[in-house]
């Protein structure tokens, strides 16, 4: 795995063969964050809430692109324990590692972010649940993004909150952004 752009970019960190996690491949990574680029200034130190963490790829390039503050949360112990051993390697003090379950742990937040994203396996079936989550507890601050990685199988065009979709091979993204009430 490899940050791909950023203060880390170009390190590259193992992941054990025998996860589950898969990383988002550098080249999806890549042009997603071509894509964010045009809805979140990074240069402005957003803040961030990676779900569904995995091997962390997502969050060191948040944190490589300038993102002052990145909470993530990983449910799976011994994934949570390889995010936790890349942010000491790096010596990164501006990330949050949360071990918990996501359902769990939204309804808990009290904290709005400039950028969402969530990576869950791709057959979670609650996964066409997550953007009504997000903007039910008011996560994301004015003018922030919810990103959601997804399979091909999933279509997000009905919900009028989405703004963008993208598809990258077998990875695919959909963007929302909510109104404020």
């Amino acid at each position: 795995m490899r940050v791909v752009a950023g203060k880390y970019r170009g390190r590259h960190f193992l992941v054990p063969s025998s996860f589950k996690a898969r990383p988002t491949t550098d080249f999806a990574k890549e042009n997603l964050f071509n894509v964010l680029r045009s809805y979140i200034d990074f240069d402005a130190e957003p803040t961030a809430l990676d779900l569904f963490a995995g091997t962390g790829s997502i969050t060191l390039e948040l944190l490589s692109r300038g993102c002052r503050r990145v909470v993530c949360v990983e449910k799976d112990p011994q994934h949570f324990q390889l995010i936790t051993s890349f942010l000491d390697k790096l010596g990164e003090r501006n990330c949050y590692p949360l071990r918990a379950d996501v359902f769990r742990l939204l309804p808990t937040l009290h904290e709005q972010f400039d950028l969402i994203f969530a990576d869950p396996p791709y057959s979670l079936q609650s996964l066409h649940s997550l953007p009504d989550i997000i903007q039910g507890h008011r996560l994301l601050k004015p003018d922030g993004i919810f990103a959601l990685e997804h399979g091909k199988a999933d279509d997000f065009h009905a919900n009028p909150c989405l703004i963008d979709t993208r598809q990258y091979g077998s990875v695919n993204f959909s963007l929302f952004r909510f109104p404020q009430t």
